[in-house]
């Protein structure tokens, strides 16, 4: 991200909104939106977002499994598959 044309201040937020949603999705990257000299908001387009949540959950996952393991709280590959077998099956029939 390059930092400079990434800051926007507030009034060109409020006058120019529709550009700065264009810019956003366009460039795949964050606009910070400032508002008296200091950094107040992000613009980002949704699909970025969703993407970085997707992988802050993946990291969240990620970590607690890890975590699990260094406590020794561990399942067995037949009880993992079962498990997630089950996870499938109501996420189907949601």
């Amino acid at each position: 991200m390059n930092v400079a044309t990434a800051i926007e201040p507030v009034t060109v937020f409020k006058t120019r909104s529709a550009q700065l949603i264009d810019k956003a999705r366009n460039s795949k990257q964050p606009i910070i939106i400032t508002q008296n000299g200091k950094a107040t908001a992000v613009l980002q387009d949704v699909a970025s977002y969703e993407a970085q949540r997707r992988t802050l959950l993946l990291l969240k996952l990620l970590t607690q499994g890890d975590q699990e393991v260094k406590r020794g709280e561990m399942i067995g590959h037949t009880a993992a598959r079962k498990h997630f077998e089950k996870k499938i099956r109501e996420l189907q029939n949601a």
